[in-house]
């Protein structure tokens, strides 16, 4: 097998993923997946579309994070290896999107705004 490449987003993260024939091992950024995500949550999350098709020791995977912080990380990545593994099996694309791994979340943090606090939030109006 060769090498399959994805793409992944959410929010400002972006992950690429390279895919190959393998025993289940995966690299962020030239460290190990439990050193980089330490949570068990988020090793849980980037993991997820593997273990539903149960193909977590077939696969060597590779990944390259920038931009975001953790949750966006951890997310863009699940993204890109789903991506990957329908570019590998297009049969298991239905299984994906049932779970939701297929989407990708387009929501962004909306942009400050002059004359106010945050986004949407105003200053506190005093009548006297």
């Amino acid at each position: 097998m060769e090498v399959v490449n994805a793409l992944g987003r959410r929010k400002s993260a972006v992950a690429r993923v390279y895919v190959t024939a393998g025993t289940g091992k995966i690299t962020i950024n030239k460290r190990d997946l439990t050193e980089y995500f330490p949570s068990a949550i988020l090793q849980y999350v980037v993991k997820q579309p593997l273990e539903t098709l149960e193909a977590a020791d077939k696969y060597d995977i590779t990944l390259n994070i920038f931009g975001g912080g953790f949750t966006g990380q951890s997310q863009a990545a699940r993204l890109a290896i789903a991506r990957a593994l329908v570019k590998i099996n297009a049969d298991d694309k239905s299984t994906l999107r049932k779970q939701g791994f297929m989407t990708r979340d387009s929501r962004e943090v909306e942009r400050k705004k002059p004359g106010r606090p945050k986004a949407r939030r105003r200053f506190q109006f005093s009548k006297r």
